[in-house]
């Protein structure tokens, strides 16, 4: 009796959504444009992206969408109790794999009750390239002292799997800062702050902790980028304070106490200096593609403060936070000697009384993708959008079609160089989420569209903040248990620092001996 129940039952359910995806047969034409959640009408996309998922904000009783390729093909979806429009995997990739180049076509039918409507058609572009078919990201909570329920994850962007690859389990210690070699999984670290702490080195098929904390160093590395042709990780060491406003309508300042900028011989297990000017602040350190220069931000604290070097260097950070600008400087590197050059200013952010950090220089070379706000860190200051400058003409742009009139803040390069991803609040201010935009040839970004979720209502009830989008190739291979077992288990074996490498070159090109 229970089986003949459950068949009839799958009979009805199957009826009824065939004659729910079904276009209506009688309808008028509505001029009224619908808003949609996420915001994907015409947005250029990959051919290898998931469903772009929406919600139609207005909840008509009833609504069917119908999307059609400029090279062929059609597919239909309805809206579930929620307003939202689920497509089908299969039908979705098969159509974009037959729109390369071209278009899709939207058009939405709503029902109000009494008649049903068309309401006008809106496009997405499918571009040649694919985006890099990985990312990764933190998910983290609102939080400023214990670091629970803290994950790193990694999701299919063809798909809407998400997998975790390493997750505190409420135990407090931070992970964070995780970062790969040319987006390869075989070269990758992350950090583990607190319990345990520790830099997690994943080289080739070796796992292990490492303390890059030398006593020439003040603390361990923070905010890697691996070297693109060598076992070499670039890091900035920071001393960070965390200041809360009393009365105000921002809640925190995230700052830089000390600062400088240092390279992780990876084959070696040595540390050495590229910057360490005693006053300067200088981080988020960036390769260049060839790995021949490097790029960091950096603020002269002495320049604004006479007493800086000999007085309470904490108390006067901690009270001219918000007149520390970061400029953007570069220098070479003899990836043979392993020695820098004397460094050049790329961007003078400080004399527009602005500050310039998150420094991404595009695969080709071409770009230098960066976050300008009012001063210090980005994300803090509410104030961050993306700029551009070309380095081969020198000009300096801002990203208007990517950015927001929200916080703009940590970005990302696809391999190819044709996508990036973006850090931001422009949903609610609060909770940071992804979005990606192509990047054409000519150098032109595109309509940022938010990174697809199964239920595009995801990030509404997800109380948690993407955090440092980073591309990948491939999926990262060490499996849960086994990172676990390093972090727990392992104790982090010293690095060594080799003065011999240390380049003694200040922010400002100056000798700091």
């Amino acid at each position: 009796m229970r089986r003949i129940v459950f068949l009839l039952s799958t009979i009805i359910i199957l009826v009824s959504c065939s004659n729910e995806t079904s276009i209506p047969d009688k309808f008028t034409s509505s001029d009224q444009n619908l808003l949609l959640f996420p915001d994907y009408t015409e947005v250029t996309v990959p051919g290898n992206i998931a469903p772009l998922n929406f919600n139609i904000t207005s909840h008509p009783q009833k609504a069917v969408v119908e999307v059609k390729g400029e090279k062929g093909g059609v597919i239909v979806a309805s809206a579930d109790d929620k307003s939202s429009i689920r497509f089908n995997q299969k039908q979705w990739s098969s159509l974009l794999e037959t729109n390369r180049g071209a278009s899709l076509s939207y058009t939405i039918y709503t029902f109000d009750g009494s008649s049903w409507k068309s309401h006008p058609t809106f496009r997405n572009y499918i571009a040649e390239e694919d985006i890099d078919p990985y990312i990764s990201y933190r998910l983290i909570e609102p939080g400023y002292v214990r670091y629970s329920n803290l994950g790193i994850y990694q999701r299919d962007l063809s798909n809407f799997d998400e997998k975790v690859i390493y997750h505190n389990e409420n135990d407090n210690h931070c992970i964070n800062c995780h970062c790969y070699k040319n987006g390869r999984t075989d070269h990758m670290i992350l950090h583990v702050r607190e319990n345990y702490g520790g830099t997690i080195v994943v080289n080739g098929d070796d796992v292990y902790k490492v303390n890059t904390k030398t006593d020439s160093m003040f603390t361990a590395c923070m905010y890697p980028q691996w070297h693109p042709t060598r076992n070499l990780i670039a890091s900035s060491i920071n001393k960070v304070g965390q200041l809360f406003y009393l009365l105000s309508h921002k809640k925190i300042e995230v700052v830089d106490m000390f600062s400088d900028i240092v390279v992780y011989d990876v084959d070696k297990n040595e540390v050495f200096f590229a910057v360490n000017s005693p006053n300067c602040l200088e981080t988020y350190p960036s390769w260049s593609p060839k790995g021949d220069r490097l790029y960091y931000s950096s603020y002269d604290i002495a320049k604004d403060n006479d007493n800086y070097l000999d007085g309470n260097k904490d108390d006067i950070i901690a009270k001219s936070y918000d007149k520390i600008h970061y400029d953007i400087w570069s220098m070479p590197f003899d990836t043979t000697t392993y020695t820098f050059g004397k460094p050049q200013m790329e961007f003078n952010a400080a004399e527009l009384g602005k500050s310039a950090i998150h420094i991404r220089v595009s695969p080709d070379g071409k770009w230098m993708m960066f976050c300008l706000s009012d001063y210090g860190q980005a994300i803090f200051s509410g104030s961050s959008d993306l700029y551009l400058k070309n380095l081969e003409t020198g000009e300096v742009r801002p990203m208007d079609v990517a950015n927001s009139d929200k916080v703009e803040s940590y970005h990302s390069w696809s391999t190819n160089g044709r996508w990036f991803a973006i850090s931001t609040r422009r949903d609610d201010e609060n909770y940071t989420r992804f979005y990606f935009s192509y990047f054409d040839k000519s150098g032109q970004e595109h309509k940022p569209f938010e990174m697809p979720q199964e239920d595009p209502l995801h990030g509404v009830y997800l109380l948690k903040s993407y955090n440092v989008p980073e591309f990948m190739v491939e999926p990262v291979k060490i499996s849960y248990d086994k990172f676990k077992d390093v972090i727990y288990n392992d104790k982090a074996k010293p690095s060594t620092f080799r003065s011999t490498y240390q380049s003694n070159i200040g922010a400002n090109g100056t000798s700091t001996k």
